[in-house]
């Protein structure tokens, strides 16, 4: 933790440079000094970067060393009946005295006698840090001059960065706009800088709202830009403004921003769908990146790979303390033993463990990743699915990866449309199996399409019958009933994460669920049925 207290050092150290702009005019000194501050801030930021990127190759390569000093670390504030682990340094004894609990899939859940990981919308640790040092220098080298001053917003209250920075982040013009408490005035803000190279919001699914709300308030918006709020009037701007919504979503962000070159979000559980939406229409032909995965318990994988089209992470060692429990199919997660980073096997899949000094419990987190690489001694990974978002009525299992596989296939097969989010409930939970067979209740949200074929409708079970043996032996015993499909309004899913973050044990980053445990969530969706 003596980062801080070097870039302070030499932050005091270049300040007498900046005193020798007072000697220029006044126009010509704010001017000079603004660019030779973000040249310090630059200067500390890469600085830190390298320090960290040493300090990560050195864990990386003695990763059982630095998972000891991370299990050491969790343990030193351990209280009440953990208070005789904090001297343990064992691993078995660990995993002897804290047996594996489950967290909450979904904040519908509450905290119904499940242990939850902690809540924060700020993540702690060197993790955090590391992401942020890190994903900005190669943000940076990715898209030379992205980051140049005034070339960044972002649109809503969150950051995709996991860890704040003080000054060097105010210094290159990442603090949230001054009196903004709402994202409609940080999007007013962005929308007047027509020069926005980057665009950065807290994940997909905010960006995708952002979108969607500004096709409704349009017009709306470009009058208070027009006349003059926040700022000075520009009439021009907003005739910009309305001709380019106009044309509709798709390459809408272009349109706005034509120096635009990326979009900065960050990864979490059920984002997928949103990230392609906006990637096919509103955001058409800009990169994305994300850098880290985040989880409810903490930063749990760094992206040091911006230029990837899907994310890749890597696992780093330190806190919070991860294991990895091996998932095999047709085998019972629960029969086997977790395993450390360095004993991961490329090609394998886990589910990820954490424990952190905060909740000091051992939760899994339900998010299942495949080791696509190694990098020194830790992997690299590639996130599939959640297993607390299966679908199963009689057994047949189907996980989110195989249920969005298929549902994107039907979709595509739909003329016009697509996907902008979806959600399922298992029919007894609805209690709309009374006289068929269980089944599948299904509610999506799409562009380009108003009202479902039963052909349309069908198409969806057909890919799952696809897509899963077991499933469509069941279909053809009649076992399983077909697959029914609900066409909702636009604003459905927006209601309903509005819903979830109202729970006490609503994490951050939000996790959107893709199956609901709960009727009152699938009702609420069926209150915006339209097909």
């Amino acid at each position: 933790m003596l980062l801080w207290p070097l870039l302070l050092l030499l932050l005091l150290l270049l300040l007498p440079l900046t005193l020798l702009g007072l000697r220029r005019p006044p126009d010509a000194e704010l001017s000079w000094l603004g660019g030779l501050q973000h040249r310090v801030a630059w200067g500390v930021l890469g600085w830190a970067a390298a320090w960290q990127q040493q300090r990560l190759e050195q864990c990386t390569r003695h990763v059982g060393q630095s998972q000891q000093q991370a299990l050491r670390w969790c343990l030193k504030r351990a209280r009440g009946t953990r208070c005789a682990l904090r001297g343990v340094t064992d691993v078995s004894t660990f995993r002897n005295h804290l047996p594996l609990t489950k967290a909450s899939q979904t904040p519908e859940e509450e905290s119904r006698g499940q242990l939850l990981p902690p809540t924060s919308r700020q993540h702690r640790g060197e993790a955090a840090l590391q992401a942020t040092l890190l994903g900005l220098v190669a943000l940076n080298k990715a898209h030379p001059g992205a980051l140049a001053p005034g070339s960044t917003a972002c649109v809503t209250l969150t950051s995709p960065w996991p860890s704040p920075l003080p000054w060097p982040g105010d210094a290159l013009g990442w603090g949230t706009t001054p009196g903004a408490k709402d994202p409609g005035s940080l999007l007013l803000e962005a929308l007047r800088s027509p020069g926005l190279k980057v665009l950065e919001a807290g994940t997909a699914v905010e960006l995708l709202d952002i979108f969607l709300g500004l096709e409704v308030t349009g017009h709306e918006v470009a009058g208070a830009i027009a006349a003059g709020g926040p700022g000075a009037p520009l009439p021009g701007r907003a005739a910009e403004l309305l001709e380019a919504l106009g044309q509709g979503p798709r390459g809408l962000a272009l349109r706005l921003w034509p120096k635009l070159q990326v979009v900065v979000t960050l990864d979490a559980g059920g984002q997928a769908e949103a990230a392609a939406a906006l990637a096919a229409l509103w955001c058409q032909g800009l990169a994305f990146f994300s850098p880290a995965y985040a989880a409810s318990g903490g930063v749990v994988g760094l992206n040091l790979w911006p230029e990837q089209p899907r994310g890749l992470y890597l696992l780093p060692p330190g806190a919070p303390f991860i294991e990895l429990l091996p998932v095999t199919e047709g085998a019972p997660v629960e029969a086997a033993s977790t395993l450390l980073l360095a004993e991961a096997q490329q090609g394998k899949e886990y589910e990820l463990v954490l424990t952190d000094r905060g909740g000091l419990t051992r939760c899994r987190l339900g998010d299942v990743v495949r080791v696509v690489g190694i990098h020194n001694q830790c992997p690299i990974v590639r996130f599939t699915r959640r297993l607390g978002q299966a679908l199963s009525v009689r057994g047949e299992d189907i996980g989110e990866d195989l249920f969005s596989e298929a549902l994107g296939r039907a979709v595509g097969q739909w003329p016009g449309a697509k996907l902008l989010d979806h959600g399922c409930v298992e029919s007894s939970i609805l209690d709309s199996f009374k006289g068929s067979a269980p089944h599948y209740e299904v509610f999506v949200e799409l562009r380009g399409l108003r009202n479902l074929s039963e052909e349309n409708r069908d198409k969806l079970d057909l890919w799952l019958q696809e897509a899963s043996p077991r499933y469509k032996s069941l279909r053809i015993r009649g076992s399983v009933g077909p697959a029914r499909v609900h066409l909702v309004g636009q604003g459905a899913f927006k209601a309903l994460r509005a819903a979830l973050a109202t729970c006490p044990s609503s994490p951050f980053p939000p996790e959107m669920p893709r199956v609901f445990r709960h009727g009152h969530l699938a009702q609420l969706l069926q209150r915006w049925v339209v097909s």
